[in-house]
């Protein structure tokens, strides 16, 4: 790591492993401390500050359910009282919960709501609260929220909509402050959460195949960069043409 500057710090929600785990330790790489919540595998979130840490990086791993509004803030709270500043959020944290209509449970809607909607919500809202001036707000969406994907898709293409126009809203809200807030797009993408369908999908796919979590990691870099600063209420999309 060339030119680290340890007064920068980042938090990423939903940073224990898959595409989360993935720009934590990317931002790292860029020199920032991170932190990084995580809600179960509590050894996949010590793998990934173990990495950090072996780079000469400081990182911290915070469990905070994204359902749980004051286990949202309290992970903002904590990362600021470690670290001492706020510069970078990425709201990574989602439930991905698919079945066709006449069969999704009202726990099932209730749950991806609060993760997908409420929870990202409530995370750039506490992090803004702390955040420097000009800082970044990043956002991990889908690109389900403007692609057909499947009938049992349906309540999480209708959240990851949902994040789409918040980012928008929000980044208006926090345009004074100079703060920007983007929202990454990804299609197929190899992690534990997509494992059972990426084989099927890579036909649909121009490129015939999935994404890596290094690819949106280095997106999500470039979001959080001094470059980034005139890049605002943005939908990036990144799925290797997904065509459905």
């Amino acid at each position: 790591m060339e030119n680290r500057d340890q007064s920068r710090t980042a938090l990423v929600f939903g940073g224990s492993r898959g595409i989360g785990g993935a720009i934590a330790q990317r931002l790292a790489a860029d020199g920032f401390q991170v932190a990084l919540t995580y809600v179960s595998r509590p050894e996949r979130a010590a793998e990934v500050v173990s990495t950090i840490e072996a780079m000469g990086g400081r990182a911290l791993a915070i469990r905070a359910d994204s359902a749980e509004p004051e286990e949202i803030r309290a992970a903002v709270d904590r990362t600021v009282a470690e670290f001492g500043s706020l510069d970078v959020a990425v709201v990574n944290a989602g439930v991905l919960k698919m079945a066709a209509l006449a069969d999704f449970t009202i726990e099932d809607l209730d749950l991806s709501l609060n993760v997908n909607v409420r929870g990202v919500y409530l995370a750039i809202q506490a992090a803004a609260r702390q955040m420097r001036d000009g800082g970044r707000i990043i956002t991990i969406g889908s690109n389900t929220a403007s692609r057909t994907g499947s009938p049992a898709g349906t309540v999480y293409a209708m959240t990851k909509a949902a994040v789409a126009a918040m980012t928008r809203g929000i980044a208006l809200d926090l345009a004074p402050r100079r703060i920007t807030v983007n929202n990454i797009q990804p299609g197929p993408t190899e992690t534990d959460m997509t494992a059972d369908m990426i084989t099927a999908l890579k036909d649909v796919i121009p490129l015939k195949r999935v994404g890596q979590p290094k690819e949106i990691a280095s997106l999500a870099s470039y979001l959080a960069s001094a470059e980034a600063g005139y890049m605002t209420g943005a939908s990036l999309t990144m799925d290797g043409g997904y065509i459905l």
